[in-house]
């Protein structure tokens, strides 16, 4: 799936995959060597993330139901937590530097391409 930012028309991520089952969500980014450019993973339901066995630092989008950017973690580096935002329905885990990179920021609209 495809991640777009409709309010700057830019594209976040080419290739989003979803962690929507259980196991999936536990496992997240657990164990895994790095995260491509352009791809991201998305995990709902949730709220908070951690980079517990992580090797590398990843951007978090925090997203309510109705795909609007309610908080963003920059750059949060292996063995942290997120904070936990109530308002959160989703979280997108995308390679450090997306954010900056894509002009995303919080009250942005984002939409996902099938």
């Amino acid at each position: 799936m495809k991640l777009v930012n409709l309010s700057n028309e830019r594209v976040i991520a080419e290739k989003l995959e979803g962690a929507y089952h259980f196991f999936q969500r536990l496992k997240g980014l657990m164990f895994t060597e790095s995260l491509g450019s352009r791809t991201g993973l998305h995990i709902k339901p949730c709220r908070s993330i951690h980079t517990f066995f992580m090797s590398y630092s990843i951007d978090v989008l925090y997203v309510n139901n109705q795909n609007i950017v309610i908080a963003i973690d920059e750059r949060l580096e292996p063995g942290r937590v997120g904070k936990l935002y109530a308002d959160a329905t989703s979280v997108i885990e995308l390679p450090a530097g997306t954010v900056e990179e894509t002009g995303t920021c919080i009250g942005n609209e984002l939409h996902f391409e099938n």
